[in-house]
């Protein structure tokens, strides 16, 4: 985005965040959040709804089934944002086309406009950010499969092919960009 342009509106919808883990995601959310700009409502995070519903045994946390369940509430919580009209934003990786189009089939049921903000961190920013965090869920090769994955499936064509009718990039640390000054970048309505 231009710096002398207005902040990118991102339209009442699903608003997917296509980003490998530590790319900034969470920390943008919160940032949108502590200056007003959504609702807590509007948030749909697959990390905290895993803690919901699984606390922290990592042996309950880590099944197919958990994943499903997990999902399926993921999906749920959506569905009645969009069904009311409102902003439904996906706080998860969304970085493998499959995972987009499930997101996508449910914002169509609903007219409503999906918005993709991608969070492209080069690999090095990538894992220093991953290693001054305290997951112990995801490994730096875990970090590395998803930023190859975002790499190859990624892109602003192929979001926009997949359904987007608008995509974002979220400036970040190699930017020189904090979270805050990110979501100044973004109105949402």
């Amino acid at each position: 985005m231009p710096k002398n342009s207005g902040p990118a509106h991102v339209p009442a919808g699903l608003v997917l965040l296509v980003g490998p883990p530590a790319s900034g995601k969470t920390g943008f959310v919160r940032a949108l959040l502590a200056h007003g700009q959504i609702d807590e409502g509007a948030v749909v995070s697959s990390d905290e709804i895993r803690a919901e519903l699984l606390g922290t045994s990592p042996a309950d946390a880590d099944s197919d089934a958990a994943d499903a369940r997990i999902f399926e509430e993921r999906d749920s919580r959506i569905v009645a944002r969009l069904a009311a009209g409102r902003t439904a934003i996906a706080e998860s990786t969304n970085v493998a086309p499959q995972a987009r189009a499930r997101l996508i089939a449910i914002a169509r049921r609903f007219d409503a406009p999906v918005t993709m903000l991608r969070f492209a961190p080069d690999l090095g920013t990538l894992l220093q950010q991953h290693a001054g965090r305290d997951r112990t869920d995801i490994t730096t090769a875990d970090v590395r499969a998803y930023a190859a994955v975002m790499a190859r499936h990624g892109g602003a064509d192929q979001l926009r092919a997949e359904g987007a009718n608008a995509v974002h990039d979220v400036p970040g640390r190699s930017q020189g960009v904090t979270a805050a000054e990110a979501a100044a970048h973004f109105s949402f309505t």
